[in-house]
């Protein structure tokens, strides 16, 4: 009888095993909004590490985070890095690429609660109405990773932070024309 529940236990480990080893090795999260404000005004809000803190959903999260800015003020090379409670955790952000009014690339570097990396981009392009912002992520997934996503929903909780930030970008630019 023993032997048999060892057996089924092994069985149903092999089967989620499988499961999980099929899963994507890769994830994307992506979220777009348009901003009635030219990219030349939009473009600075994601150039300028520091001023992400005006709109940064993260950063929300933990008030007392211990901030440290690394590098140049703006642009490649510029770098980020947070400590926080466990919803913010703790890591790097680096401006690996920055295109004037286009396109913000960062390789982001997370330490706490769980290690990896991930690449994120915030792409301006000017629209009728001024600028549509494309905030995006992505990065590898090892089996811990895939397994976790089994059960979470990583696009819905990522998602919906790059939501809030836009949102917030989205006030601070419009109020930055009509002042």
């Amino acid at each position: 009888m023993l032997a048999r529940i060892a057996i089924a236990i092994a069985a149903a480990l092999v089967v989620v095993g499988v499961v999980v080893a099929r899963q994507p090795s890769r994830y994307r999260v992506a979220r777009s909004l348009e901003i009635d404000a030219p990219p030349e005004r939009v473009f600075p809000l994601v150039n300028d590490l520091h001023r992400w803190e005006e709109w940064s959903p993260w950063l929300r999260e933990d008030p007392g985070a211990r901030t440290a800015y690394e590098g140049a003020r703006a642009g490649t090379g510029a770098g980020f890095t947070w400590s926080g409670n466990a919803k913010v955790g703790a890591g790097r952000m680096t401006i690996t690429e920055s295109r004037p009014n286009e396109l913000v690339r960062l390789r982001l570097e997370f330490l706490k609660p769980f290690a990896s990396t991930a690449d994120a981009k915030l792409a301006v392009a000017p629209s009728s109405r001024g600028a549509v912002v494309t905030w995006s992520m992505e990065g590898d997934k090892n089996f811990l990773a895939k397994a976790l996503h089994l059960v979470m929903d990583m696009d819905a909780m990522i998602g919906g932070k790059f939501e809030e930030g836009l949102a917030q970008m989205k006030k601070i630019a419009e109020a930055a024309g009509r002042a």
